[in-house]
């Protein structure tokens, strides 16, 4: 239970743009086998999900692929068509362990959007955080009289994916469980896959693994 928000109860995670072909002189290996928008990003936002409301116990979805070619929009392979071999638009429903449903959209097919990249929504409360992607920006509170922006408390403002490995390198040297474990890792992989696979099915599936929800940063230290 969170002091600010009451109780978790649900959350919304999206990551929607138009494809990185837009942008990437040789962007094929997004759409082939292993690729797509939610392997791609999805290590992201589901660490970032697990962080805040923990392991996820089963998945459904809905896939689609609205384009099966793609054109490479910059460098020197502009117009260059080539096939989307993988879903390029991927929507779930994560049941947590503990009982918490999160709500997830990883698109290569959204031209533009206002969404907000995760919102977390308690029983008091709701919190809108930044692209875990960005490993930075505002975290925001809304209990019912406006949103406001939260005092920094925790992490590394500004540090970036570096720090990953400083606190690699202190969790080796102190014994403590590295807050980026394998475990965590094989658990954000293990729903992806369970979650694609259950909506080629039609069908909710139990994600077999599970992992321990990383112990808090204090600020400035690993």
């Amino acid at each position: 239970e969170d002091g600010r928000i009451g109780t978790p109860v649900a959350a919304t995670a999206f990551m929607t743009t138009a494809g990185h072909e837009a942008w990437h002189p040789d962007p094929e290996f997004y759409y082939r086998p292993g690729g797509g928008p939610l392997l791609d990003m999805g290590p992201y936002y589901l660490s970032a999900l697990v962080h805040l409301l923990g392991p996820v116990a089963k998945v459904t979805g809905a896939v689609s692929t609205p384009r099966a070619e793609r054109v490479i929009g910059s460098g020197p392979r502009a117009g260059t068509r080539f096939p989307a071999e993988v879903d390029t638009h991927v929507t779930g429903v994560l049941h947590h362990a503990s009982g918490a449903l999160s709500t997830l959209v990883m698109s290569f097919d959204i031209p533009a959007a206002r969404l907000p990249r995760i919102e977390v929504y308690g029983t008091e409360g709701s919190l809108s955080v930044p692209d875990p992607n960005g490993f930075d920006g505002p975290v925001e509170l809304n209990r019912g009289e406006g949103w406001e922006e939260l005092p920094v408390s925790a992490g590394f403002p500004g540090a970036g994916r570096g720090v990953g490995l400083a606190d690699l390198a202190d969790s080796l040297r102190t014994g403590r469980t590295h807050r980026a474990s394998a475990d965590l890792a094989h658990h954000v992989l293990d729903t992806m896959l369970t979650l694609l696979d259950a909506a080629h099915e039609g069908v909710t599936r139990d994600v077999a693994s599970t992992c321990e929800v990383p112990t808090l940063v204090t600020t400035g230290r690993v």
